[in-house]
């Protein structure tokens, strides 16, 4: 486990699970987020973006949390070592980011782009979770399940996984 792509839908617990596995590893986090946005919460450039996704691949060791750009993605799954897929009920999902909301009313959720709006990131979440069945499907399970071939190829599909998976997979 040198190169780690976490990644799932939005409100699945990515990144809470991809800290402690960077304190359990000691392996950089690179959440995409603080790549994708700048510090008022607009996107960055495209190019820039590219250039730092790029540089990230190109180091000894990484976990990157987060999805992104598609052609950025799909050259993380082909550059990573290890895949973990946080796939939780939508339930689950919805009620993390309703409960990322409440909390970021009060205080800025760690790691959240600088001046970017913890509600209007919470609407984009609920849209994006709306439209995930058309990428997270059984096409894409199937397409993830070619990699197990050569790679590690880890899928979460409880809370209780989630919350186990950095004791059980981090000797």
């Amino acid at each position: 486990m040198n190169k780690i792509a976490v990644f799932g839908k939005p409100g699945s617990g990515k990144s809470t699970m991809s800290k402690a596995l960077a304190l359990a590893t000691g392996i950089q986090l690179h959440q995409l987020d603080s790549i994708v946005y700048q510090n008022n919460g607009d996107l960055v450039d495209r190019d820039i973006f590219d250039a730092a996704h790029e540089q990230i691949l190109e180091s000894e060791s990484w976990i990157i949390d987060g999805f992104g750009p598609l052609a950025a993605f799909d050259k993380r799954l082909r550059a990573a070592d290890t895949l973990i897929y946080i796939d939780l009920p939508y339930f689950v999902s919805y009620w993390f980011v309703t409960k990322r909301l409440l909390k970021g009313l009060l205080v800025k959720p760690e790691g959240w782009p600088d001046g970017s709006s913890v509600f209007k990131g919470s609407l984009q979440s609920y849209k994006v979770l709306r439209l995930c069945p058309r990428f997270w499907n059984d096409d894409f399970r199937s397409r993830l399940n070619e990699f197990s071939a050569s790679k590690n190829v880890y899928v979460i599909k409880t809370v209780d996984e989630l919350n186990q998976f950095v004791v059980k997979s981090v000797q």
